[in-house]
């Protein structure tokens, strides 16, 4: 079992040791605020009230014995920095460290974070292309200008076979799954020879620019 430790319980950090203790992960939860400490203490494994931008407070509480830690301290700039440099020159392997501008992160990056998070851009840039067309259920920004929706099938698939729609030689998209409301069913990586029907949900994977072809079509 993975080991986390989340440092910084606002928003970001509290959600994030609610739904890793969920997992059933090992949670350490860190926070200087004892009130944020107090609102998640039921959840995780071990809750601690203290400074993190102190090296020996860390050392101390055996964060290098974990497999993972997030330093979720991003409106706290100067703070979210220092720790990450802390956790990188005692050793941890794993730092994920939550940023709030282009030039944090590259300040994160440098000091050692092995990845830094966007929440807010990110979360913002998921819904953004949610509620750019009524027709896409949900959408996940995979990286590097990929994504993966959820759609209802244009018109002019519905009773076409995937293998007649061709949308990898024709969009340069990959159907990945689809999830059938009538009769209630989830087809991963479906049969080329699939009918797609009007209640069908397409789970499609591509690029930005050629999933919004395919949401374009009629």
């Amino acid at each position: 079992m993975r080991k986390f430790a989340v440092i910084g319980l606002s928003s970001f950090g509290h959600y994030l040791c609610k739904y890793l203790s969920a997992q059933k992960y090992y949670v350490m939860a860190i926070d200087i605020d004892e009130g944020r400490v107090e609102q998640v203490k039921d959840w995780v494994d071990k809750a601690v009230i203290a400074d993190a931008t102190d090296k020996q407070t860390l050392e101390d509480l055996g964060i290098t014995e974990l497999d993972v830690v997030i330093v979720s301290m991003g409106d706290r700039i100067d703070s979210s920095v220092l720790t990450t440099l802390h956790l990188h020159e005692l050793g941890v392997e794993e730092i994920v460290a939550k940023a709030v501008s282009e030039d944090h992160g590259k300040v994160l990056n440098a000091v050692g974070a092995t990845m830094v998070v966007f929440p807010e851009r990110d979360m913002a840039e998921r819904l953004a292309n949610i509620l750019e067309q009524s027709s896409i259920f949900d959408y996940v920004n995979i990286g590097s200008g990929y994504g993966i929706i959820e759609i209802a099938p244009p018109n002019s698939f519905c009773g076409k076979t995937l293998r007649e729609l061709a949308l990898r030689e024709k969009y340069h998209v990959q159907v990945i799954m689809i999830k059938e409301v009538v009769p209630e069913n989830i087809i991963p990586v479906p049969n080329p020879d699939h009918v797609i029907k009007e209640s069908d949900i397409l789970v499609i994977m591509g690029k930005d620019e050629d999933i919004n072809r395919i949401q374009n079509l009629n």
